[in-house]
């Protein structure tokens, strides 16, 4: 008898917990705030979804591009942070020309030193990219490309970076 009260116990309480996570999800309905049921307030946008590239699934290609470590390393440290700067400033006009969704750094120095992630059309225009960069082309890095399928939503990454960013490239490290 103890066989069949335990699998029958068992099966009661979780019926009476999906019953009541069911009973939950309905009682925030229509007039709940999106914090309380976060998929109340998603709705497709079909405007949106073309603007950004978006296939059926809101995804979309890019090419991604790993900066690995590349043969000319020896440079003092004013040439390296001269570099620096000019890689950064390719890196925002990239951006700003809504060709560069994402780059950063790795941080544990390894041969891999950063990501990009290019929204262009294909790898062709991805290695001319590449090769406007400063460090790319002092040597310092080197670029692998590969195609990428991900989130057509990057494409607001840069917008939203600029409501979080206290600190950018500052006045001083202009030309």
């Amino acid at each position: 008898m103890r066989r069949v009260i335990c699998p029958l116990l068992f099966s009661y309480i979780i019926l009476f917990s999906v019953m009541a996570c069911d009973t939950a999800v309905k009682s925030q309905g229509s007039g709940a705030r999106p914090e309380q049921n976060p998929k109340a307030a998603i709705r497709y946008d079909s405007i949106k979804a073309k603007d950004h590239g978006a296939d059926d699934y809101g995804m979309k290609k890019y090419i991604f591009a790993f900066l690995m470590r590349g043969p000319n390393r020896n440079l003092d440290s004013a040439e390296a942070a001269t570099l620096q700067i000019a890689h950064l400033k390719n890196i925002q006009r990239m951006t700003a020309d809504g060709k560069l969704v994402l780059a950063g750094p790795f941080l544990d120095m390894g041969e891999i030193r950063g990501i990009y992630i290019f929204n262009v059309k294909n790898m062709d225009e991805a290695e001319k990219l590449t090769n406007t960069d400063p460090a790319i082309q002092a040597g310092s890095l080197s670029m692998e490309l590969r195609p990428w399928y991900g989130p057509a939503a990057l494409m607001d990454l840069d917008d939203i970076h600029k409501t979080l960013a206290k600190l950018g490239i500052t006045e001083e490290t202009e030309d």
